[in-house]
C-alpha cells in the first residue's frame, strides 16, 4: 500500500477539492481527534470534560490561540498535556505541510497538484519554490524550538528539578508556535508568565521565540539567503519594518498607560516595567503569554492590545490575525486615495489591484467577524448590578484574542456558555486559516471564483 488513507484524502487526490477547502477540512480534522482525545479518562485528573469544553481546548491548541476554560496544568495529566501540545505543533506548522513534508522526506514523488496544495498551506504564491521551502520550515520550526528549550531548560530545570524539561519543551513549542499555553499553573491556575515579569532571561527568550514564528518563514528563507545574494526582498523589508514598528510603538503606548497603574505595572521597577512593555506588545502580535493581569488594565490599555491583536503576524508563519503586510497596504491605499493616485505604491513599485482588493476584503470580513463575536460574548456574559455593555471593551480584547489567535485573557472565556463556546471557536478557526479562505472553501462555486466575466460599468457616487 502506497499511501495510507490520511494520505490519499488529503493529499494524493487534491483535484477533488480545492486546496483552501482541503486546507480547512484538514484543521477540522485535527480538531475532532483531538476533541476525542481530550474526552479520554486518561486526559484530564478528574476523569471528565465537557465535550464542548474539550472542542474548545482542541480548537484553541490546533489555531495556536491559547484561550482557555481550564488551567492546562490542573486540569490536564501529562498526557492530555502532551496531546494539546501535539495539537499546537501540527496547528502551528500545518497538517498539510507535516504530511506533504514527510512523503518528500519518504523520497516520493509528489505530483504538481500536491505540490500546489502545500505551497497554499505555506502561503507561496507558487509551487515551484515548495519542496525547498518545506524543508526550511521544518529545520527552522524544530531548530527554534530545541534552541528556545535547552535555553529555557538552564532556568527551567535548576528551579523545578527533571519536571523542568518537560516545562522548557512545552513553552518553547508554545511560543514559536505562538499558541500561548503554559503549564504553571502549579505556581499560579491561569497565571501564565507573571512569575517571572522581573526575569528578563525567560521573558526575552519566550518573546524572541514569539516573533521568531510570527515573522512568517517566508522571511526567514530570505533572511538566510542574504549572505549570498546580499539583498532583501520587499516583503521581507516590509514585515521587518512594520513589525519593528508595532512592537516599539505598542511598548512605548502600553508602558505609558500602565506605567502608574498598581494592578499592573506600578509596583514594578523601572527596569521591569520596560520588560513587561515590551513582552506585552510581542505577545499581542499573536502569542497569548502575559507576564501581567490583563483583566487589570485600562480600558485604553484594552484597545491599544486589540488593535495589534488585530493586526497580528507576518503570513506565512505561526501567528495570526489579517497580517502586518494587509494592514500596510490598507494604509498605503488610504494614502494613494488622498494623493490622487490610482494605485498604491511602495517603495517606488506600484501594488498589484488584486492585492489591494484581497487586504480590503480580509479586513472587512475581519471586523465583521471581531463584532458578531464580540455582540454574542456581550449578550452572553452576566454583568452583575450593570448594564449589558459595560463590560464592551472587556469582550472585543476577546473577540479580537480569539480572532487573532492570541489567547490573552481578561476573563470573559471562563463565564460565555457553550453556544459562545462553540461560535468563538469557530472565530479561531477562521482566524488561523484565515477570513478569505475560510469563505471561499465555504462557497458553493469556489473553483469558477476566478473566472472573469465581461459586464457593463458600475457608476457610483461615493463619498
Amino acid at each position: 500500500m502506497k499511501n495510507n488513507y490520511f494520505g490519499r484524502a488529503f493529499v494524493s487526490r487534491p483535484g477533488h477539492l480545492s486546496p483552501t477547502r482541503v486546507i480547512v477540512a484538514s484543521f477540522c480534522l485535527v480538531i475532532l481527534t483531538g476533541t476525542l482525545l481530550l474526552m479520554l479518562p486518561i486526559s484530564t485528573r478528574d476523569g471528565q470534560i465537557a465535550a464542548v469544553d474539550a472542542l474548545f481546548t482542541a480548537t484553541s491548541a490546533t489555531c495556536v490561540t491559547g484561550l482557555i476554560v481550564y488551567d492546562t496544568f490542573t486540569k490536564f495529566t501529562g498526557f492530555g498535556q502532551a496531546v494539546i501540545l501535539m495539537l499546537i505543533q501540527v496547528g502551528g506548522l500545518g497538517l498539510v505541510t507535516l504530511t506533504t513534508f514527510f512523503n518528500l522526506a519518504l523520497r516520493k514523488k509528489l505530483g504538481f497538484k500536491r505540490m500546489l496544495l502545500a505551497s497554499e498551506s505555506i502561503s507561496l504564491d507558487e509551487a515551484a519554490g515548495t519542496k525547498k521551502l518545506l524543508y526550511l520550515v521544518m529545520q527552522t520550526s524544530f531548530g527554534f524550538e530545541l534552541a528556545g528549550a535547552a535555553a529555557l531548560a538552564a532556568v527551567f530545570v535548576p528551579k523545578f528539578g527533571v519536571g523542568g524539561i518537560w516545562m522548557s519543551i512545552f513553552t518553547a513549542v508554545s511560543a514559536f508556535c505562538n499558541a500561548g499555553f503554559d503549564i504553571f499553573g502549579f505556581l499560579e491556575q491561569y497565571g501564565s508568565l507573571t512569575s517571572f515579569v522581573n526575569n528578563w532571561y525567560v521573558l526575552g527568550i519566550v518573546g524572541g521565540l514569539i516573533v521568531c514564528g510570527g515573522l512568517g518563514f517566508i522571511v526567514w528563507q530570505d533572511l538566510f539567503a542574504f549572505r549570498r545574494r546580499k539583498k532583501l526582498t520587499l516583503h521581507t523589508k516590509l514585515v521587518l519594518t512594520v513589525t519593528a514598528i508595532l512592537i516599539l510603538g505598542g511598548a512605548a503606548a502600553i508602558g505609558a498607560m500602565e506605567w502608574n497603574n498598581p494592578d499592573t505595572m506600578g509596583t514594578l521597577s523601572v527596569p521591569s516595567k520596560i520588560l513587561s512593555s515590551l513582552f506585552q506588545s510581542i505577545t499581542c502580535r499573536t502569542a497569548g503569554f502575559n507576564s501581567i493581569d490583563q483583566a487589570s488594565m485600562h480600558s485604553i490599555t484594552k484597545l491599544i492590545c486589540t488593535l495589534l491583536m488585530f493586526i497580528g503576524a507576518a503570513p506565512g508563519g505561526t501567528g495570526g490575525g489579517v497580517k502586518v503586510s494587509t494592514f500596510t497596504i490598507i494604509l498605503l491605499t488610504v494614502a494613494a486615495v488622498l494623493r490622487g493616485r490610482e494605485d498604491p505604491v511602495l517603495r517606488e513599485r506600484r501594488i498589484d489591484r488584486k492585492t489591494v482588493y484581497r487586504a480590503l476584503a480580509i479586513v472587512t470580513l475581519g471586523i465583521g467577524v471581531l463584532i458578531c463575536t464580540t455582540l454574542f460574548m456581550v449578550f452572553d456574559t452576566p454583568v452583575p448590578g450593570g448594564r449589558i455593555d459595560d463590560n464592551l471593551v472587556d469582550c472585543l480584547f476577546e473577540a479580537a484574542s480569539a480572532f487573532g489567535t492570541v489567547g490573552l485573557s481578561v476573563g470573559i472565556t471562563a463565564q460565555i456558555g457553550g453556544l459562545v463556546k462553540v461560535i468563538t471557536s469557530l472565530t479561531m478557526l477562521i482566524g488561523r486559516v484565515g477570513p478569505v479562505s475560510m469563505g471561499i472553501s465555504l462557497a458553493a462555486r469556489a473553483n469558477e471564483l476566478s473566472r472573469r466575466e465581461v459586464l457593463p460599468e458600475a457608476r457610483i457616487v461615493v463619498g
